[in-house]
């Protein structure tokens, strides 16, 4: 096994370990008495969390030529519509809106300390995607970075209604 495969497995075993022992402590650590404004802002973050954690499969079936009977991680092309034209990494984005929305509904200091593990590792492996993506789709992909944010999902929005209205006015 090559030094790279144990690191990704390492990293990948400890990101289930933390995120299920995040999920978990939240039932068990549940602050009833927390504030109740900061519980209904996790709920809607959560909420959001989910959209970018599903509208990727979606997206990549129907906009990235998956080969037929293959899973949607197979994309053979660019994906640069959908949520992929407002964020580069919306799973990874989705683990990190659920890493704060679980820390706002529960309200603890250790859920707290997971989520920013879990953010920490969801952050990295943006940048360790990246570069197979690279090395995968080559030139286009650099140019999409330079147009589509990273993690940044409210600057994404920003610049797509902007290239809509930019459309718009020019036609």
């Amino acid at each position: 096994m090559k030094e790279r495969d144990t690191k990704v497995i390492i990293i990948e075993n400890i990101l289930t370990i933390v995120a299920v022992g995040q999920i978990v402590l939240c039932f068990i650590l549940y602050n009833k008495d927390g504030n109740s404004v900061l519980r209904n802002i996790g709920w809607v973050v959560l909420w959001i969390s989910a959209v970018f954690g599903w509208l990727p499969i979606y997206t990549f079936k129907k906009y990235g030529k998956v080969p037929k009977g293959k899973g949607y991680i197979h994309t053979t092309q660019l994906v640069d519509k959908g949520v992929y034209a407002i964020v580069r990494h919306p799973q990874y984005l989705a683990g990190i809106l659920m890493a704060i929305a679980l820390f706002l509904i529960a309200q603890h200091w250790l859920i707290g300390i997971l989520g920013i593990v879990l953010i920490f590792i969801y952050y990295q492996n943006t940048y360790d995607e990246e570069k197979k993506v690279i090395k995968k789709i080559g030139e286009d992909y650099k140019q999409y970075m330079k147009k589509v944010p990273r993690l940044n999902f409210i600057l994404g929005i920003i610049r797509s209604l902007n290239k809509k209205l930019k459309s718009r006015s020019e036609s």
